[in-house]
């Protein structure tokens, strides 16, 4: 099966139209708490998914064919697609990937990336070690690396304009980002 998860800003000012109160709110803030909402929605789904034994994968490339995507669905005013989700039975023995530690992502009593560097290294080194990255990406403008872990990866990946149309998008279907 197929999903996508959708942040909707359309909610909250209607029911403030239907209750017959002001939305003053009408600003970024709509747009992030659709997309925090939408991402717990999608973070609980695959929590109780895998608990009833399914597999899922998420698909944040939905993202790369917003428009084509929200007109298929028939998305309204204020509704984007945050996320597709591939669902079903696994045919194999899944596996957990790997993540950057806690100790890159967690931050006590205030924010302090001092050993970012070293981190992201034991990342890529620790991720490499039990499933090494299959294709170098942008050989033709980087060349070959010697080492190609995640960051490399990343950093290749994000070299190039991704999703530059997506702010146009959600502002065409009536978010405003101020």
């Amino acid at each position: 099966m197929f999903l996508v998860f959708l942040a909707n800003g359309q909610r909250l000012p209607s029911i403030s139209t239907l209750r017959g109160k002001p939305f003053p709110n009408d600003h970024l803030d709509l747009f992030f708490n659709a997309v925090s909402n939408a991402s717990i929605v999608l973070a609980t789904f695959i929590r109780a998914a895998e608990g009833a034994g399914l597999g899922c994968c998420p698909i944040s490339a939905i993202r790369d064919h917003a428009a084509f995507v929200s007109d298929l669905l028939r998305l309204p005013e204020r509704v984007i697609p945050l996320a597709g989700m591939c669902v079903g039975w696994p045919s194999e023995h899944g596996h957990i990937s790997p993540r950057l530690g806690l100790e890159a992502t967690v931050h006590v009593d205030r924010y302090n990336d001092r050993d970012a560097i070293a981190d992201i290294d034991a990342y890529d080194r620790r991720r490499n070690e039990g499933r090494p990255p299959w294709k170098q990406r942008g050989v033709a403008r980087f060349g070959e690396a010697a080492f190609y872990g995640w960051s490399e990866d990343k950093a290749r990946q994000y070299a190039e304009p991704l999703r530059v149309d997506f702010g146009a998008f959600v502002r065409k279907k009536g978010f405003k980002l101020d």
